[in-house]
């Protein structure tokens, strides 16, 4: 098998990523996608890049077609990643409660746009139970989603080595997780009263949102870096769309909205608000 993938194939693979899901496989990306083609080559036993563009690309193989998806997008996350995020939570959430039983509501929604192997959602989930002592009066809910079904199937089973929840203060450890050894390996488990707040579901962003429901909180962070400008625009507008008014849109602080043309309030870096 020629392991070099010709100019012209990458540029059939990178035009396929950038229409399903707006991935932009720019020419800088040409060695990073011959490495995952590789290994799907080598774990599929097809012959060449063209033979696995037909599969790919024809209707018989699509749980094919997810693999390679699941392949070329990148998944690299940790809990609390970009903590600044966390703290500003911790501090507009009273308010945002105090309001919300004045008024008489209890429902609280939360999405996770591109939980990867789902420490995202799991570190949300518990800064916000840190502000609802009696959680059984509130409707609150986590959305988490993202392209990759290899890394749902880690976010729901919510087991994580030691070395992975170091980030997790000791008191949260404590309370939102089990400890367990699995082969001689200390290993955690999130405890089943987060994993019930949590909905996993795989989500191609680039795709209609299938909900209905407005939320009062989207992380969609370290995701738009893959796409071009067109891409982000559209994104940050549909999910604007899905934000309740006063809900907030948290980006990656690599990102920025800054070019795009949106309805959100800047709040401070990496925080838009509706």
């Amino acid at each position: 098998m020629d392991t070099n993938l010709p100019d012209r194939l990458f540029q059939q693979f990178s035009q396929l990523v950038y229409d399903q899901c707006g991935i932009n496989l720019h020419d800088g990306k040409k060695a990073l996608l011959q490495a995952r083609l590789n290994k799907r080559l080598r774990l599929t036993g097809i012959e060449s890049y063209a033979e696995y563009y037909k599969i790919i690309t024809s209707s018989k193989h699509p749980h094919e077609f997810i693999n390679f998806l699941d392949s070329v997008s990148t998944n690299l996350t940790f809990f609390f990643r970009e903590s600044q995020h966390f703290d500003f939570l911790d501090s507009v959430l009273p308010e945002l409660l105090s309001r919300k039983q004045k008024d008489g509501a209890t429902k609280l929604r939360a999405w996770s746009a591109g939980c990867s192997t789902g420490e995202e959602p799991y570190t949300l989930g518990m800064c916000i139970l840190a502000h609802i002592p009696d959680p059984q009066r509130w409707d609150f809910k986590i959305l988490a989603t993202d392209i990759s079904t290899r890394t749902l199937e880690i976010a729901g089973s919510g087991v994580y080595s030691e070395d992975k929840v170091q980030k997790v203060p000791p008191a949260m450890r404590q309370a939102h997780f089990k400890r367990t050894l699995e082969n001689g390996r200390g290993e955690y488990e999130v405890a089943p009263h987060l994993k019930r707040v949590i909905t996993f579901r795989r989500l191609n962003l680039k795709e209609s949102f299938p909900f209905k429901g407005l939320f009062d909180f989207i992380f969609c962070r370290n995701v738009m870096i893959y796409f071009d400008k067109k891409t982000q625009e559209e994104l940050v507008n549909k999910m604007a769309g899905f934000l309740a008014p006063g809900g907030y849109l948290f980006v990656g602080h690599s990102e920025s909205l800054t070019g795009l043309a949106h309805k959100l309030t800047y709040v401070r870096p990496a925080i838009y608000r509706k």
